[in-house]
């Protein structure tokens, strides 16, 4: 397995592990109602868009070259989005409040890109 590929599915797995470790605390481990549901949903963003960068690497595979950057774009929504709703969850910190917008753009962005490079299928990816 080359180093990219490598990278790629690292990466997916971690924000798997991440969402359902994030969805199991939030379950099992806290007592405050709203931590529980900050957790909840930031583990349920995180557990679809780790499932979205497998997507995307599928489709890169097959010749999407812009399914790159559909799960870069996804990634960077995993570190913002969940990232600090856990933030918030688990801290008295409030300030992550207005990032988690800016996470959910980076999402949406992700999957309009992950549509045009199946649309688009372009062979700029490595061979299937």
């Amino acid at each position: 397995m080359n180093t990219t590929t490598r990278i790629w599915l690292v990466l997916a797995a971690l924000n798997g592990l991440i969402g359902v470790s994030a969805g199991a605390f939030g379950a099992h481990g806290v007592d405050d109602p709203r931590a529980k549901e900050l957790l909840k949903t930031g583990a349920e963003y995180q557990l679809i868009h780790a499932l979205a960068v497998f997507a995307c690497f599928a489709l890169w595979r097959a010749g999407a070259g812009a399914a790159g950057a559909a799960a870069w774009l996804f990634l960077a929504g995993c570190l913002l989005f969940p990232g600090s709703l856990y933030i918030m969850a688990l801290t008295p910190q409030r300030w992550p409040g207005p990032v988690t917008p800016i996470g959910g753009l980076f999402f949406i962005l992700g999957w309009a890109t992950l549509a045009w490079a199946a649309f688009a299928g372009t062979r700029s990816g490595p061979p299937a």
